[in-house]
């Protein structure tokens, strides 16, 4: 099942000792507008191509327990890519691991945390 999470959980999340690519992996599913910024050590699997790859993202994260999906506002995108996410996870592997969707998506965040080099990098004021 797919939960939420908020912006200030995420914040804890990374900047515990926990390792990006093996105790959690956050997944920002925008296309075009990745440029803009983006949350610090994410990867970017772009909506229009996330059904051709999700298989391979699946594989690649078998055993990364907490995976966090987000998009711009976080209201289509990222849920979706994150049910598509579980789905094919679950069907190919055990469902011991978590699927979160980042509330308020990249803006939330950004706007919030861009000041943060930790947290936020490529921050492209003039887009946001």
């Amino acid at each position: 099942m797919v939960q939420g999470i908020i912006g200030s959980e995420l914040v804890k999340l990374i900047k515990s000792a926990k390792v990006p690519d093996e105790d959690y992996l956050i997944v920002d599913v925008r296309d075009e507008d990745w440029k803009g910024g983006n949350i610090k050590g994410s990867r970017n699997y772009p909506s229009q191509r996330f059904l051709l790859e999700v298989d391979d993202l699946v594989k690649r994260t078998k055993d990364v327990p907490i995976m966090i999906f987000h998009c711009a506002l976080s209201q289509e995108r990222g849920p979706k890519a994150a049910r598509i996410y579980e789905e094919t996870r679950n069907a190919l592997h055990d469902a011991n691991h978590t699927v979160c969707v980042l509330q308020g998506g990249f803006v939330q965040f950004g706007q919030s945390y861009k000041d943060d080099p930790e947290l936020v990098e490529n921050w492209r004021e003039v887009i946001w």
